[in-house]
């Protein structure tokens, strides 16, 4: 199990939109923790919000600018870009930290990003 691989294999999963693969690459008692929003626990608490981020979405990318590794926790600065159906384009500079489970799969998650870009990006404000 290479930590460094599964991250980037997770973060090029969202390219391809599937949310059930998504999830598969995730234990089923993540923690997802998209700051400064509530964390959240499990594939039944993060598929919505997922969908809500994928939903309405032609293309996604996860552009991986630097990388660090300690152990099973991979660090990743990320740009990541959202093309809507409806032609807006959000992109959003993103600090992850991944901890990777002993089966490979993502066993927590936390996002650090400017929620007002976001919500300015996305008609919000």
């Amino acid at each position: 199990m290479n930590p460094e691989a599964r991250v980037r294999e997770f973060c090029d999963a969202f390219a391809r939109r599937d949310v059930k693969e998504i999830l598969g690459r995730m234990t089923e008692d993540c923690v997802y923790h998209n700051l400064p929003i509530a964390p959240l626990t499990g594939h039944a608490a993060i598929e919505p919000l997922l969908n809500s981020f994928l939903d309405g979405c032609r293309q996604v990318e996860f552009e991986v600018l630097n990388l660090a590794v300690d152990g099973s926790r991979v660090l990743t600065e990320r740009i990541d870009r959202f093309a809507r159906e409806d032609g807006t384009n959000l992109e959003l500079p993103v600090m992850g930290i991944f901890e990777v489970a002993d089966d490979g799969r993502i066993g927590a998650w936390r996002d650090y990003f400017d929620l007002a870009t976001w919500t300015r990006q996305s008609g919000g404000g």
